[in-house]
């Protein structure tokens, strides 16, 4: 029989990395905010380093998440979602997805524009998707300064300098695709006819 506290335990790498992905952090700024060493931080979340109480709390704490999350422990029997929201550089990001690894969705809530200071561009691994539900949306991405409205969607690898903010004095509410590094939200557009399969 399969040890259910070490599937536990292997599932918390993954949720360690789409954590720190989704915030946009390096293993390395996520080691000086939290005193744990670099190499530990790509242990544990490759799986090579067994998680512990001593290194978990800082993570939990450090990603405002509760430390039940990070260890999957198992559910209560009450069917409701409770997803906390973070709050990071101006920005609300709600989870939509529970499960480790592959691609992770959010929403994400940006608050209006109070300056003409634009946000510097980052880079990191990974591919983004996202949709705009309401607002008007600026997307800086590498040579390019795009508006998109309610109803677009855009799609890029994350390793091209981007930002994104509210392209006016108005929020914007979207949804964001985030998967590693070439895994891409597969988006058909119409249903494959079975002539097109026949020829």
């Amino acid at each position: 029989m399969d040890d259910p506290f070490a599937a536990a335990l292997e599932a918390v790498g993954p949720r360690l990395r789409a954590l720190r992905q989704q915030r946009q952090l390096t293993l390395s700024e996520l080691s000086e905010r939290t005193g744990i060493s670099v190499s530990t931080l790509s242990r544990l979340e490759s799986g090579g380093r067994r998680p512990t109480l001593e290194l978990l709390l800082p993570l939990a704490r450090e990603h405002e998440v509760p430390l039940d999350e990070l260890v999957g422990a198992p559910p209560t029997g009450d069917p409701r979602i409770h997803a906390r929201p973070v709050k990071r550089h101006g920005s609300t990001f709600l989870p939509l997805s529970r499960r480790p690894g592959g691609v992770q969705a959010y929403k994400q809530l940006l608050h209006g524009r109070t300056s003409d200071v634009l946000p510097e561009t980052r880079v990191h691994e990974g591919y983004e998707w996202l949709y705009v539900l309401g607002g008007r949306l600026r997307l800086l991405l590498g040579e390019h300064d795009l508006v998109l409205g309610e109803g677009e969607a855009a799609e890029f690898d994350t390793r091209t300098p981007h930002a994104i903010l509210s392209a006016d004095e108005h929020p914007v509410e979207l949804l964001v695709l985030y998967g590693p590094q070439g895994e891409r939200a597969h988006v058909r557009a119409r249903p494959v006819s079975r002539a097109a399969d026949r020829d």
